[in-house]
């Protein structure tokens, strides 16, 4: 899954690829170096990240994915926590709503969800965007992330969701300490996998990568751990890797997966 952030603030790319035309550009380079799907954003949610208006969020997504939709068929989704914002990038084209907070942002969006039909990622998120860094604490962070996926999982399906429909996400990064929290829960990944659910995994550019990397690096100087994380991932039987750095990480899969078989 590549990422496509149409946003002034995201932690890594944001303001790079700003309008639906240099959104546009980047989700084709992205499909060129191997994506099989597109994650668009209209809304940082960066540690600190200040909401956006749900106006302003659409207006920055909806145009993109109908521009998207009208020259490809890759799968489009649309990272956003507003079932407004949900409901415009369905209609554009989006074939999956990827909401950070598990479908608990709005009281109806639950129920947004299973009407739409669309395919859904609910994501752990210990707080909220603005707030999710301010001394996590977890007393087993992995056993508390598959119970709340697993919770939250058995709420879309009461809610109407089809069960083939649901994705899980661990939240790596967010509300979550960079070290002490994100690498017991990228070990224990398996734990996540093994509730039966598609898992997507979003490790790309995290900052526990820098920090274990001495610390202070920038986003763009953490491809090597980007792409640990996603052979990790892929070793842990995750469905799919939400990554910055698409070619890079297809290579490295690519070969991995090739080792792994014995063969070419």
């Amino acid at each position: 899954m590549g990422v496509v952030n149409v946003t002034p603030d995201s932690f890594s790319d944001g303001g790079r690829h700003l309008g639906p035309a240099g959104g546009l550009a980047h989700a084709r380079r992205l499909v060129a170096e191997g994506a099989d799907r597109l994650d668009v954003g209209g809304e940082s949610t960066r540690p600190g990240a200040a909401p956006v208006a749900e106006a302003e969020e659409i207006g920055r997504v909806v145009p993109l994915i109908a521009a998207i939709r009208a020259e490809s068929d890759v799968p489009v989704s649309v990272d956003t926590m507003k079932p407004a914002v949900a409901r415009a990038a369905v209609a554009a084209g989006a074939t999956m709503w990827n909401d950070v907070t598990a479908l608990r942002h709005a009281p109806e969006s639950l129920d947004v969800a299973a009407e739409l039909g669309c395919e859904v990622v609910l994501m752990h998120m210990q707080g909220e965007p603005a707030t999710m860094q301010a001394e996590p604490h977890y007393d087993d962070v992995v056993g508390e992330v598959a119970a709340f996926l697993q919770a939250r999982a058995q709420a879309a399906l009461a809610a109407g969701v089809a069960r083939h429909k649901i994705w899980l996400d661990p939240g790596v990064g967010f509300g979550k300490h960079m070290v002490r929290h994100n690498l017991p829960l990228l070990h224990g990944l398996k734990a996540i996998v093994g509730l039966g659910f598609p898992v997507l995994l979003g490790a790309s550019r995290k900052s526990f990568i820098g920090a274990l990397d001495g610390g202070g690096r920038s986003a763009d100087q953490r491809l090597g751990g980007s792409l640990a994380a996603a052979l990790w991932g892929a070793q842990a039987g995750v469905a799919a890797v939400r990554v910055h750095d698409v070619r890079e990480t297809v290579q490295a899969l690519r070969v991995w997966a090739a080792m792994a078989r014995g063969g070419g």
